[in-house]
């Protein structure tokens, strides 16, 4: 079946797009304002990294298509999905565009918007939480505090054309993050995480700065490999991480809670369930 919408619009119904984030997974971390477009949805294109919990939010009578975006695999490329949200709203569908964590981070969430504007579609930028912030705080960890961390920088781990065949490393100012006295998030960068260290040890990095990794951040798989920049590559290789997973790096990583503090919360998060 075709992906696309008849090409004879819908008499007398106009179309509209929502780019949703559906933030880091779990369907509690989901915004309000998510949550009413995902119950409002015509058509639903989504990502391979959304929730099937938070899919089963939308209408029964909602189309939900499967448009295969996640690091490295691509079963859709952009310029085809650009098509198919115009497609939809241009059939009178209100179209909402469903991506892990939020759409303007990493999401090209700015690609879609160029393409709905110049096909005259309305559309909307819904938030969602990322998943630095939120790895963060389910390990009680500030991404920044006085003393420990003056900024935060978001980056990905990987450039990748569109279709999934990786290039080299995006070029990064790898000594202003090693100076930058910050937080370092790494986003998509599991498979190129040596090459990554690498860089920052060779920019002047301490090699015992603490590193985190965290795969499948808020889910109840989630698992958390502490170790330093120095090995961080190499516990998260031995671990074979194969959900999505976020790097963190900086001084601020020795805060996270590990003891009672971890349980406590851990035990709340259990009794919201």
């Amino acid at each position: 079946m075709s992906p696309f919408p008849p090409e004879a619009p819908t008499p007398g119904k106009s179309g509209r797009a929502s780019l949703v984030g559906a933030g880091p997974g779990d369907p509690e971390l989901l915004t309000v304002k998510a949550l009413r477009r995902i119950e409002s949805a015509d058509v639903l294109l989504y990502d391979k990294l959304v929730d099937p919990r938070i899919l089963d939010l939308a209408p029964a009578h909602a189309r939900r298509i499967d448009v295969g975006k996640r690091c490295g695999r691509h079963e859709m490329s952009q310029a085809a999905i650009n098509r198919l949200i115009v497609a939809h709203a241009r059939a009178g569908s209100h179209v909402v565009r469903l991506k892990g964590g939020d759409p303007m981070v990493f999401g090209r969430a700015g690609e879609e918007l160029e393409a709905l504007a110049a096909a005259g579609v309305p559309a909307e930028v819904v938030p969602g939480i990322t998943v630095a912030c939120a790895a963060a705080a389910s390990m009680g960890m500030p991404l920044t505090q006085r003393g420990y961390s003056r900024s935060l920088h978001l980056i990905t781990g990987h450039a990748c054309q569109d279709g999934g065949a990786d290039e080299a490393l995006p070029a990064h100012d790898w000594n202003a993050l090693a100076a930058c006295d910050g937080t370092i998030a790494i986003y998509m960068g599991s498979r190129t995480l040596g090459q990554v260290t690498q860089r920052l040890l060779a920019a002047g990095l301490s090699p015992g700065t603490p590193a985190i990794a965290i795969e499948n951040a808020t889910l109840a798989t989630e698992r958390r490999l502490p170790g330093t920049v120095a090995d961080i590559a190499a516990v998260v290789a031995d671990a074979a991480v194969t959900g999505p997973t976020l790097v963190l790096v900086g001084r601020v990583v020795a805060l996270r809670r590990r003891d009672a503090v971890e349980s406590a919360m851990t035990e709340v998060r259990s009794r919201a369930a």
